[in-house]
């Protein structure tokens, strides 16, 4: 089958902001790549089209661009060229079959790891590198910003081409930016791999948001998948989580300084909307029981006086999160992305891939190219006790699963990733493993809790499946 052509390009970093004013500053700035493969010609910037400048020195940070075709979206959105950013840890062998692909979390940059280009410590630092759960020693790992993101990648804050060409002045997407799914998203970084002469990968790893990608990778490429990793995710998403997000973009919105989206040329920037936000997201990653016992009923300041500025230790807490995501993510990303996890459903896997040739070379219309497994009833009006359309789903998904979840999440509960191993077996799937881990960390714990999970995810990812893996009867519960 014949599928949208991505070309390979080394671009130079590039600040989403104005030359006069700086929003945001992407942590792919800071990023020297790692991957073991010979760097191709320096090719023209796809964006600005502008050739990067020489140096003797590496590149920031690696992309791959779309520049022979548009790339198609699952609901009819069309980009007219894609960059995705991505960051790797560890050699790459001759077979080229030892690549791990790290998929991110709604805020999460590639930069997973420190290295010699960004000591910076990554956001899964104590879990990747010699003899780690993820090892490099065995393993070569690519990390990648999502489309729709702002670290690198093509999103809402890049550069559209169109507009650009028809107002004569470089003009940033904003709400021009299409809508994009978690589909969009796999089918972006696999045509990446494609790109890297990668045919398939030893293991698709995520969390929350990066477990659906793992999921949805393993649906969508099942010969290409060896072996799946999903904490803390959904095979669909519930009303509470959707809810959550909802007051999240609700409050980023309400801020004046928001515009519609188009803050990029503006001398405002939505920083309370966007830590207001943050403030929200913060409290559904975490859980009750952690913060009792780290700030129970601790004022800040024990002697000041009494009014509706910030008094216990868990309100400074939370403003501090929200001021630090203001100057490292864009407002309309977490628009974007957030809406992309409401969408999720694995029932509603995607049929056909927008993006294949011989599809539209048979003129077929439109709507069919972004045609769902069509059901007996409306699954959207769901009913969580029937799992059927689940099954279906995922039942392309017959490499050996890991599935943990968390007892004390209730962004993403544990009844859901008990959901996903129940379909993945009732699927026919006999190589599925579901831990729940009884901890206190909430949502977070795939950050926190080194011992629980990166044992276990050390073990599936190592574990010998040249003969298939017995299924586990019951889950496993780590204390």
């Amino acid at each position: 089958m014949l599928k949208s052509g991505f070309r390979i390009s080394l671009v130079p970093s590039r600040t989403h902001a104005t030359a006069t004013r700086k929003p945001f500053t992407t942590l792919a700035q800071l990023v020297t790549p790692s991957l073991d493969i010979p760097p191709p010609r320096a090719v023209s910037h796809p964006i600005a089209g502008v050739s990067p400048p020489r140096t003797e020195k590496p590149p920031p940070f690696f992309t791959h661009s779309l520049n022979t075709n548009p790339f198609k979206l699952h609901l009819g959105g069309t980009l007219p060229s894609v960059d995705v950013a991505y960051e790797s840890w560890g050699t790459l062998n001759e077979r080229r079959d030892n690549v791990i692909l790290l998929t991110t979390g709604l805020s999460a940059s590639p930069h997973a790891k420190s290295h010699a280009g960004n000591r910076k410590d990554g956001w899964w630092e104590s879990f990747i590198g010699p003899g780690l759960p993820l090892d490099t020693n065995k393993y070569h790992i690519i990390c990648t910003n999502v489309i729709g993101g702002c670290f690198g990648s093509t999103g809402p804050s890049s550069i559209d081409p169109i507009a650009t060409l028809q107002n004569g002045t470089p003009t940033r997407y904003g709400l021009n930016f299409p809508m994009v799914t978690v589909w969009d998203m796999v089918r972006a970084q696999f045509q990446m791999l494609d790109a890297l002469g990668i045919p398939k990968v030893h293991g698709v790893v995520g969390s929350s948001m990066g477990g659906m990608q793992a999921l949805a990778a393993a649906a969508l490429f099942p010969d290409k998948v060896d072996r799946v990793v999903s904490i803390s995710a959904a095979a669909r998403s519930h009303p509470y989580s959707i809810a959550l997000r909802h007051a999240q973009r609700q409050v980023l919105m309400s801020d004046p300084n928001w515009q519609n989206g188009n803050y990029y040329d503006s001398d405002s920037f939505p920083s309370k909307g966007l830590g207001l936000a943050r403030q929200i997201g913060t409290i559904t990653y975490r859980s009750g029981p952690e913060w009792e016992m780290r700030f129970g009923r601790k004022r800040a300041n024990p002697n000041a006086k009494r009014g509706f500025k910030s008094d216990f230790m868990i309100e400074t807490y939370l403003e501090h999160q929200g001021k630090k995501w203001q100057g490292q993510y864009d407002p309309n990303s977490l628009l974007y992305i957030s809406r992309a996890m409401d969408m999720f459903d694995m029932a509603e896997r995607p049929s056909v891939d927008p993006n294949d040739l011989d599809v539209l070379q048979q003129g077929h219309p439109s709507q069919q190219l972004v045609e769902v497994e069509k059901n007996d009833d409306d699954h959207t009006q769901t009913d969580y006790t029937h799992t059927q359309h689940l099954i279906n789903g995922m039942s392309p998904i017959k490499c050996p699963v890991l599935v943990i979840g968390v007892k004390s999440d209730f962004l993403i509960p544990s009844w859901q990733q008990k959901e996903i191993a129940t379909c993945l077996r009732e699927g026919g799937n006999h190589q599925v493993t579901h831990f729940e881990i009884d901890g206190v960390y909430g949502h977070d714990t795939f950050l926190l809790d080194f011992s629980n999970v990166g044992s276990a995810v050390k073990g599936h990812l190592e574990i010998d499946i040249r003969h298939p893996v017995p299924e586990k009867s019951s889950k496993k519960k780590i204390s």
